[in-house]
């Protein structure tokens, strides 16, 4: 099966979706149903091969699937941001010869990851509050967690959640005080608990709330020391989100070209009597179309640098720093210029019309603020700053950064 075929098979449930955004925005709504619907469509096995019962997409093929689903729903690609990580682990884990059929078996299923890795309040940015402790003296006894993750991106959708923990120092990963871990937790076990608490001003439906865990049984097959965790973790995360700024701006577009073509009031000094046919107005949605262009094009270069590195998995080590070098580095910079045209289209767009467009209703300031929220995840100066120090000193980007109180 094609792309296009894909695409063509998405396009009714993505067009059901898109029915229904503007009301679930409206009215406060987390997408649970579209959630289903995609979860029962196979999205989340996407990149499972298909000897596994998956489609085996490569990234650029995905990302384009990511970026047709957040023009439908900006939600639902970074809901789904989490799952592609861990699926994405798992691939690379099952590469190196530990079977993983388990995890493919689940993500065909249906079953799906949601993200658990920030901490907010006072935790120190070089350390997690949150803890893995041995559950016996032999490995066979397991893990349990506990702790407060805030940020848990699409877990409350979840079946599971993928999230990074201290190993207390008598665990199994030696008697230092700070090793780091992923435990993949079962969010339907007791002491897990999922707070739809997010409280930002865009990007509402993607359950970025608070997830509690408390002294939660872990087998031990499901614990995995930090540092064999794949490698283009952080690429991929940028590149979720840069799919998903694309959609955003492709659905203003979309947006934009219905309100102008259905406006019937105008100016009495316009430049024509019909909006549509106004020489302004039309530049104007041209830009914005033009703005789409870059943003989509851009993101899918950078979707081909990540399929570089997924492929480098036999390659020596080396090899693969250097390809998670140029994915990492074409990432940022990619952040940097799309952030820029997808603000600017979806706050352009107002140009268009009259006043009446920034009424509640018709949700187009949805538009900007999912933007605002999602370019706000990765400070686009910092991202700036990187790729010219690389340039100009050759200084490594940051592959596994972090967020947390400093003491600076």
């Amino acid at each position: 099966m094609t792309l296009d075929d894909l695409r063509e098979q998405y396009s009714p449930l993505l067009e059901k979706i898109r029915s229904g955004t503007l009301q679930r925005e409206l009215d406060g709504e987390l997408p649970f149903e579209p959630v289903r619907w995609l979860k029962q469509e196979g999205f989340g096995a996407l990149r499972v091969p298909e000897q596994y019962g998956g489609r085996g997409l490569p990234w650029p093929e995905l990302t384009q699937l990511w970026i047709d689903v957040a023009a439908a729903d900006a939600n639902l690609t970074q809901a789904f941001r989490g799952h592609f990580a861990l699926a994405e682990d798992r691939l690379w884990q099952h590469a190196v010869g530990r079977d993983q059929q388990a995890w493919f078996d689940r993500f065909v299923a249906g079953e799906i990851a949601g993200n658990a890795w920030s901490e907010v309040g006072s935790t120190a940015i070089e350390t997690q509050r949150t803890v893995l402790t041995r559950a016996g003296e032999r490995a066979e006894s397991g893990w349990r967690i506990s702790g407060t993750k805030f940020y848990t991106t699409g877990s409350i959708y979840a079946e599971w959640a993928d999230v990074y923990a201290r190993v207390r120092a008598d665990g199994q990963f030696g008697d230092q005080p700070d090793r780091f871990a992923i435990a993949i937790v079962d969010t339907r076990a007791e002491g897990v608990t999922v707070v739809d608490d997010w409280d930002g001003f865009g990007q509402k439906g993607t359950g970025s709330g608070t997830t509690t865990f408390e002294d939660v049984a872990v087998p031990d097959a499901h614990v995995l020391p930090f540092e064999e965790r794949f490698p283009h973790q952080t690429a991929l995360y940028q590149l979720n989100l840069l799919a998903t700024l694309a959609g955003i701006a492709r659905a203003a577009l979309d947006d934009t070209v219905d309100a102008v073509r259905r406006r019937e009031r105008n100016y009495s000094h316009a430049n024509a009597s019909r909006v549509r046919d106004d020489p302004q107005v039309l530049a104007r949605i041209g830009e914005i179309a033009a703005a789409v262009y870059a943003a989509e094009a851009t993101t899918l270069r950078v979707a081909g640098a990540l399929q570089a590195v997924a492929d480098s998995v036999h390659e020596d080590a080396s090899v693969t720093r250097r390809l998670n070098e140029v994915v990492e580095v074409e990432s940022s910079t990619a952040q940097v210029v799309v952030t820029d045209l997808v603000l600017r289209a979806t706050s352009d767009l107002f140009d268009t019309l009259g006043a009446s467009a920034t009424s509640r209703t018709a949700g187009l300031d949805r538009h900007w603020r999912n933007a605002r929220t999602v370019a706000s995840h990765n400070p686009r100066i910092l991202k700036a700053r990187v790729v010219g120090d690389h340039l100009t000193n050759g200084t490594p980007p940051p592959y596994a950064w972090a967020i947390g109180t400093t003491t600076r």
